[in-house]
């Protein structure tokens, strides 16, 4: 791997390219945004209201990960399959929670506005994340990504991941013509992919990370990146590697993001410290740069359109206005947390960015899409194709 490949892999490039594009931004030169401080200031509000009313204490604050969504409805369905698996090493419960948390993450794109997940369980609907989360979730439970779903159903199989078809996908998500599903075809293709990266299981990426007692947060994503490059659809590529989640703006240059590596890594913490490691420096990961978040910013303000095309027309993520978009999500994002940590009289020790998220930013987005929208969509309109966002 040469060094300049090497370096869009590392966070430290995600904030510094994101800083340039912010200081692009700062400077008048984006025909797409302005930013306005009083704008910032009602996204840092928007994060208050949403952290107090969710959590009474903020030292309580969970971090931003895939599994609270495996909570949906307040009901903790991880308590229910752990029970199953009482008698496993806690080194290989953390293999299957490492298998099930990349398979839902690597599903966890936009799901649009169509689509909804009834659970037999509880007789609930789930839309957008949480309803991703649910029906991977039952999926694993049910053995379907296992290659012995009869003896050993919770496990994911790398030989069963390069068999599985759109439709087995479709019949496990519900989708049928009145319940359509963004990119089914993007992410079938993503997991069969995983099925041929030449790790037995997802999980097995736990016996690549537990070399000491101690994990850094950023290890996790290099592991991640390394391990998984050849899953992502073949589009920028430098010196004969392809780069995945990295794209080009036009003043810039590369501008990398990597976020949803960067989600399965704050996916994996949970699993890695239930084996007893302590996973470290968290605040090295950045921000998700993904619709939520970045809606936030759009909707309170703290980004304003210089153009109403902006909020008309249906993107590509690589157009200059949403490469922009996503950058200036990534920078603001770590301005947010330094305001909201002084309003809440607390450090980044005690609540790092990944809490900040989850408290958060995340849920702040989508109750103003809410409040603006009445389907709850995002102020500006991308196209998924199962892999971005």
């Amino acid at each position: 791997m040469t060094d300049s490949v090497a370096y869009l892999r590392t966070p430290a490039a995600i904030r510094e390219r994101a800083g340039l594009v912010l200081g692009h931004v700062e400077n008048g030169q984006s025909p797409w945004f302005a930013l306005d401080a009083a704008g910032l200031e009602a996204a840092v509000q928007a994060t208050l209201a949403v952290t107090r009313k969710r959590f009474r204490d903020p030292s309580k604050i969970p971090f931003h990960s895939r599994w609270r969504h495996f909570e949906a409805g307040g009901r903790d369905r991880w308590a229910a399959l752990a029970e199953r698996m009482k008698d496993l090493p806690k080194e290989e419960v953390a293999r299957r929670r490492i298998d099930l948390a990349v398979v839902s993450v690597l599903l966890d794109a936009g799901a649009g506005g169509l689509w909804s997940y009834r659970e037999a369980a509880t007789g609930k609907s789930f839309m957008r994340s949480e309803g991703l989360a649910v029906a991977s979730f039952n999926m694993f439970a049910n053995g379907a990504f296992s290659r012995d779903s009869k003896n050993d159903p919770l496990r994911v199989d790398a030989e069963r991941l390069a068999r599985l078809t759109p439709n087995e996908l479709a019949m496990g998500f519900q989708v049928r013509g009145h319940n359509s599903l963004l990119g089914l075809e993007g992410r079938a293709g993503l997991l069969r992919k995983l099925g041929s990266v030449g790790l037995e299981r997802p999980g097995a990426l736990f016996d690549l990370l537990a070399s000491g007692p101690e994990v850094k947060a950023e290890r996790i994503l290099a592991v991640l990146l390394d391990k998984l490059q050849a899953i992502w659809p073949s589009r920028l590529e430098l010196d004969g590697v392809p780069l995945g989640d990295v794209w080009r703006h036009p003043t810039v240059g590369l501008v990398p993001f990597h976020k949803l590596s960067q989600w399965m890594s704050y996916s994996l913490v949970e699993p890695l410290e239930g084996a007893g490691l302590k996973v470290v420096e968290l605040d090295a990961l950045t921000g998700l740069p993904e619709y939520r978040n970045g809606g936030l910013l759009v909707d309170s303000g703290a980004l304003r359109p210089k153009q109403k095309l902006l909020l008309e027309k249906v993107f590509a993520p690589g157009d200059e206005a949403i490469v922009e978009w996503r950058a200036l999500t990534v920078a603001l994002l770590d301005r947010v947390a330094e305001h909201v940590r002084v309003h809440l009289r607390m450090d980044a020790a005690s609540l790092p960015l990944v809490k900040v998220l989850e408290a958060g930013t995340w849920f702040a987005g989508r109750a103003l899409a809410a409040e603006r929208r009445k389907d709850g969509s995002p102020p500006i309109a991308v196209e998924s194709d199962g892999t971005v966002f």
